[in-house]
Parts: structure tokens; C-alpha cells; sequence
């Protein structure tokens, strides 16, 4: 079979009849076990690709998650009798701070663990087999049914509010989100549906042109979703919050051409799927036939690196908006719109970035570059008190966001093709159990700091980052030895 041209491939685009990494047929005739267990592409151009689908979904996502914050300090206030005298705190600094103004930030941070939790420990079950799974079933089952199930716990919401139910309903409608894969497993879809489309050229951009989708959806949400809500309250948004996670379930219904062909005798509920994951992980892969133990060793080093630089990410998310809802900051909806939209601008100035930065940096020196972006911002977010020096810090992380694309590139490329799916759904559930820890760690961190720094969490995750800096500057500096010794 003829190799097609792969530098004319556009965004939804996949290979005829090749692997994510050249053409299969090359390594079929080295490894029978190869040919067996590849997925078959399916032939023929996919004209729309998964980029829309990762927008609406991120922009429901964005568009609820600080909201429902705001919500739950507002209920929590109601219940408590807190009548938002912080407005004088922030007048005036000589002001004791209210005992009641700690108690609904202690009570929100950990209805936020809660609720995060819930979802979270289920979608560690869910997210491994919708994601492995889609290898054999095809990528868009697992773009359609989690979109399902953010409708679903939108609507619960809506009836929370609507009926003022308690805030503990929050928690049933995070759970039924999880239950079907929550956004993680749409995350797995996506990615792996562009490792089926990209060869190892392309891969870190077009992994970050998806990272991009998030910050520009994200960002828009932010605005629309904090002046909105000053305008007309949260019913109305969390309505948009539930159509746009419909649209995007339709959208790939009717428009996303599949990736690979489907096997219809593929099943869900199976033990192979997590076996695939742990084979991957034990053996290094196929592809660590010729590299050995240091092969494996880096493919649990840069999951490592993953892991700890997305706990950070979604750890540290949930207590922004409650850092600027209380003193000395005191923020009103709009500002923190305008933060939140700040904070995904970087995706977009990552993209930019990422691709200035690879005409003279390998993608190491890349990742490094934004996590000290990420370092210097969350260094100013933890003496932050003033609006200014804030969004000071939401500045100096316009690269934070360059080291994720990296390292799913990265992971991708140190597996064989017929290992993608196991690969992806092993890095979705590395990213749900990123969610998992890294709500539980700050969101309990937080109200037990509050008395003496109250920025010491931003302070313990700028430490968290050097961890994942330190290892991945070792491994280019290895790699780039071996080079050395290999061209000489």
C-alpha cells in the first residue's frame, strides 16, 4: 500500500492505513504481535476533527466550575447567617477579620473536597476502561457519553437551585457525571483520536493546539460566566452550561468521523482493558525491546512528571476563586471572570510560545521554560493582596501551560501505535487520580493555612513544580549523552 503524504494532512485528518508514527506495514513484518494487535485506521481523510467537540465541553466545564463555587459560599452564607461584612475588611485593613467569614471559606473548601472526591473516585473506575476501550470500539462513544453525563449533573444543579435543595444534591450530580466518564474520558477521546491523525513531527503541536481549545473556551467561559452571573443571577448560565454539553454530544454524533474502525464485538466491562494499561507499565512497551529497563524508567518518570504538574494545575484551580472571593482581595464575580479568563489566556500564549520555542529548543527545554513561568506566578499568588499584584501573578504564568503537551507528547512517542489506547487511557486515569489527590491535598490544605500564611498553598505547589523540572532536565541531559555515544 502506498505511504500518503503526511505533511498534507490538516487538523482532522488521519493516516490511511499508517500508525501515529510512520506506516504499519514496517513494523508488522518485524512483529507478528504488532499486526495483531494494532487498530485498524480507517481510510480516507477525516474532514472535522475533535477540536470542537474539546470546546464545547471545556466551555460547560469552565463556565460551571467557578460558578458553582460562588454558589455553595452563598448558600453556605445564607445557612450561616454570614451577611458579607468583608466589604468593610476590605475598607478597612484594621478590621479583625469575621470568625464567620473562616468558617463558610473552611466549609466551601470542603464541600469543594467533596464533591471532587465523589467524581473523581469514580471516574479513576470509568475513565481506564472508557478510554482502553475506545481503542477496540472506536473514539466516539467515549466523545459522546461523558458529554452526556455533564448534561446530566448540570441539570441537577439547575434543580438544586430551582428548588432550593441542600447543597449535598451538588454531590449526586457529580457523581452521575463520573459515572459516565466525567471530562477526563472526553480528555482520553480527544488525545488519543489525534495520536490516530499525527505522526511524531507534528504530535507535541497539535497536542497543544487541543491544550489551546481548553484556554480559548475556558477563557471565554470565564468572562460570559462572571458577568452573567452579576447580571442575572445562576440559573441562567448553568441552562447554557446544559446545552453546550448537549451540543457537543450532537457534534460528534453527526459530524466526527471515527479514527480507527470499530470492532462491534468490543465489550466495556472487562478485565482486558485494565490488563493492557498494566502490561504497558510492567514491560516498558513493545518499543522498550531495544532501550530495556532505562526505556521503562522513563515512561514512569515523565507519568510521574505529568502527574505532579496536573495535580498542581486543577489543585491550585479551586482556590483562586476562593483567594479572591475573601479578604483582603474581596473580589465580586466580574473580577474573578476576568482572573479566570486570564488564567486560560495562557493557554493560548503557551501555544504561541511552544511554537516560537521550538525553533531553537528541544521540547524539554520547552516544558522547562513554562513550569518556571508556572513557579514564578504561583510564588506572586502566594503574598498576593492586592488586585494588581494578582493578576501580576496570572501575568508571569502566560508559558504555564507549555509542559503538558510536551509530556503527553513525550509518553505517546516512547510507545508503539498498537499501544496508544492503553496509553491514553492509563494517562486518563493518571489524570483523574491528578484531580483525585490534588483537590483532596489543597482543598484541605487551604483552611488549615489560613491562620498563618494565607498563600501557603500557592508557596507549597511553586515547590511541588521543581520536582517534574528537575527530573525532565536530567532525562534531555541523558538522552542527550546517549546521543553523544551513539554518534560517536
Amino acid at each position: 500500500m502506498d505511504e500518503p503524504d503526511t505533511a498534507a494532512i490538516l487538523p482532522g485528518d488521519v493516516l490511511s492505513a499508517t500508525s501515529a508514527d510512520g506506516p504499519t506495514a514496517d513494523r508488522d513484518s518485524s512483529s507478528g504481535k504488532d499486526e495483531a494487535a494494532a487498530p485498524s485506521r480507517c481510510s480516507g481523510p477525516v474532514l472535522v476533527s475533535v477540536e470542537p467537540v474539546l470546546f464545547l465541553s471545556m466551555f460547560s466545564v469552565a463556565l460551571q466550575a467557578p460558578l458553582a463555587t460562588q454558589y455553595l459560599w452563598d448558600r453556605i452564607s445564607e445557612d450561616l447567617g454570614y451577611n458579607g461584612s468583608k466589604r468593610s475588611e476590605c475598607s478597612n485593613g484594621s478590621v479583625a477579620p469575621d470568625p464567620l467569614q473562616k468558617e463558610v471559606e473552611t466549609l466551601t473548601a470542603h464541600w469543594n473536597l467533596y464533591i471532587s472526591l465523589g467524581g473523581f473516585t469514580l471516574g479513576l473506575l470509568v475513565v481506564p476502561l472508557l478510554g482502553s476501550w475506545s481503542d477496540l470500539a472506536g473514539r466516539r462513544p467515549v466523545l459522546i457519553i461523558p458529554n452526556f453525563g455533564l448534561a446530566l449533573q448540570a441539570a441537577v444543579y439547575l434543580l438544586v437551585m430551582y428548588l432550593k435543595l441542600p447543597v449535598v444534591y451538588f454531590l449526586v450530580g457529580r457523581l452521575l457525571s463520573g459515572l459516565l466518564g466525567d471530562f477526563n474520558a472526553i480528555l482520553a477521546g480527544c488525545f488519543a483520536y489525534v495520536a490516530d491523525a499525527s505522526d511524531r513531527r507534528s504530535r507535541t503541536f497539535r497536542v497543544a493546539v487541543l491544550e489551546a481549545c481548553l484556554g480559548l473556551s475556558g477563557m471565554l467561559a470565564s468572562i460570559i460566566g462572571g458577568q452573567w452571573r452579576k447580571a442575572q443571577g445562576y440559573i441562567n448560565p448553568f441552562w447554557l452550561v446544559l446545552a453546550t454539553s448537549l451540543a457537543a454530544a450532537l457534534y460528534a454524533f453527526l459530524f466526527v468521523r471515527e479514527s480507527i474502525v470499530p470492532d462491534p464485538s468490543a465489550k466495556l466491562v472487562t478485565t482486558r482493558h485494565h490488563k493492557a494499561v498494566w502490561h504497558l507499565y510492567a514491560t516498558g512497551g513493545s518499543s522498550s525491546e531495544g532501550g530495556g529497563g532505562f526505556h521503562r524508567c522513563k515512561l514512569w518518570l515523565y507519568t510521574l512528571c505529568f502527574f505532579l504538574v496536573v495535580a498542581v494545575h486543577f489543585g491550585c484551580r479551586d482556590l483562586y476563586v476562593l483567594y479572591e472571593l475573601s479578604s483582603p482581595l474581596c473580589w465580586g464575580s466580574a473580577l474573578i471572570g476576568y482572573g479566570s479568563a486570564a488564567q486560560h489566556l495562557a493557554y493560548l500564549s503557551s501555544l504561541l510560545g511552544l511554537k516560537l520555542m521550538q525553533y531553537c529548543l528541544k521540547d524539554s527545554w520547552v516544558a522547562l521554560v513554562g513550569l518556571l513561568s508556572n513557579i514564578v506566578g504561583l510564588l506572586v499568588f502566594s503574598v498576593a493582596d492586592t488586585t494588581q499584584l494578582m493578576f501580576t501573578g496570572y501575568g508571569l504564568c502566560f508559558l504555564f501551560m507549555t509542559a503538558m503537551p510536551v509530556l503527553r507528547s513525550k509518553l505517546s512517542k516512547l510507545v508503539d501505535p498498537s499501544e496508544q489506547g492503553a496509553l491514553f487511557a492509563s494517562v486518563a486515569c493518571v489524570e483523574t487520580l491528578c484531580y483525585l489527590v490534588g483537590s483532596g491535598v489543597f482543598n484541605s490544605l487551604y483552611p488549615a493555612t489560613l491562620h498563618f500564611m494565607k498563600g501557603f498553598s500557592f508557596l507549597f505547589a511553586a515547590i511541588i513544580l521543581l520536582i517534574p523540572a528537575g527530573i525532565i532536565g536530567i532525562l534531555q541531559c541523558l538522552d542527550q549523552r546517549r546521543g553523544h555515544r551513539a554518534a560517536s
